[in-house]
């Protein structure tokens, strides 16, 4: 049993969830780093890990999002992101394990090599994909295919929003919390003073307040933003936070009942760069250096510039006695066997220059 679910027995019988991922995730000791930058107690939750086709913080989501899906009997699952969208990745992945057919509404963004990877490992799983230049051109687009649905099947597809980052996607952040409590209590890693993940459609940091809180962990959650700061902000993180537990309390009112003010949210703005998924200097000299000391892999649009954040606060103020947590997001799993072989040509065309045109200059040096 989860252990959100061992702590409050009747969410287990209201809540639908699917086991999807491998849980817990492993600590990992981050001591050649910590005594590079400064911290002797620094750790990470290696979210990479959570899954055996596919890894990272997307997964504990998806195990109640298509658990949600399967409730409500639907048979296709449509969702939003950028062209290398991590989530929109991890949805076709597990919708497909699922029998779900999975949708992704792409969104134009700068070229990488991992852009290339998760296209083509979106096609591999039978992922229907759309590309489009922007938000606008795609708004119209999404409508007809819903309507067209609902006239064909009499029913909507079901929408997961972008990143999964619904209440009942942050319930799986929320369990997080909990399955940090227990390996604590196993002598794993200290309590946190604080920890720290990336900041994007904002489900990961959110449900993980709240789980941290409701399990009576006193680590303060440092979200460094890596999206454009209308979609990551302090309004909507706190809006995200009261609809979650006001979700949770619903089913179970012995959940704790809990508020948030403007001050408890620790956004860092500094470190997201020119725009999405544009990599910068920092980031990847953060990605660099845990690869180099540790042997752990982060990237360029998400968790290199969270750490790149995590690297300035420790030295700049002085945490050298606090221990920090470092929520690592990044999938670590190795699908490129799968994707061997796998004809980009077989994609809309609207994803082609991806594969023949240059990725972005600081890429190609990493």
């Amino acid at each position: 049993m989860i252990p959100l679910f061992a702590q409050y027995p009747l969410l287990k019988e209201r809540i639908p969830y699917v086991s999807l991922g491998e849980f817990p995730t492993p600590i990992a000791h981050l001591s050649k780093l910590g005594r590079e930058i400064g911290a002797d107690h620094l750790y990470l939750k290696h979210d990479g890990l959570s899954g055996s086709l596919y890894g990272g913080n997307k997964i504990r989501k998806l195990e109640f999002i298509l658990a949600d899906a399967i409730q409500k009997k639907a048979k296709q699952v449509l969702t939003f992101g950028f062209a290398g969208s991590n989530h929109c990745l991890a949805t076709a992945v597990y919708a497909h394990k699922m029998k779900f057919k999975c949708i992704s509404m792409l969104l134009a963004q700068p070229n990488a090599q991992y852009v290339r990877r998760n296209l083509l490992y979106s096609h591999f799983c039978g992922a229907e994909l759309h590309h489009y230049k922007n938000e606008r051109t795609m708004y119209m687009p999404a409508l007809i295919r819903l309507f067209g649905h609902f006239l064909k099947h009499g029913k909507f597809p079901y929408i997961i929003l972008p990143g999964g980052s619904s209440p009942i996607g942050a319930v799986g952040y929320v369990n997080a919390g909990f399955e940090l409590k227990e390996q604590i209590s196993r002598g794993l890693l200290p309590e946190p003073d604080q920890v720290f993940v990336p900041l994007g459609t904002m489900g990961t940091a959110v449900g993980l307040m709240v789980g941290l809180r409701a399990a009576g962990l006193k680590a303060h959650v440092v979200s460094v933003r890596v999206v454009d700061e209308k979609f990551g902000n302090k309004e909507k993180f706190i809006k995200l936070f009261r609809k979650t537990v006001e979700l949770i309390r619903s089913i179970d009112s012995s959940f704790p009942h809990m508020k948030i003010v403007d001050d408890e949210v620790d956004i860092m703005h500094n470190f997201f760069g020119e725009q999405y998924a544009g990599f910068t200097e920092q980031g990847m000299t953060a990605v660099n250096l845990v690869a180099k000391s540790e042997g752990i892999k982060l990237d360029g649009t998400y968790t290199g510039k969270a750490m790149a954040a995590l690297i300035d606060r420790v030295r700049n103020n002085s945490l050298r006695n606090e221990v920090i947590l470092f929520w690592n997001t990044y999938n670590a799993r190795d699908f490129s066997g799968t994707i061997k072989g796998v004809d980009y040509h077989l994609l809309p065309g609207g994803f082609h220059r991806y594969f023949e045109e240059d990725v972005q200059p600081i890429d190609k040096l990493h």
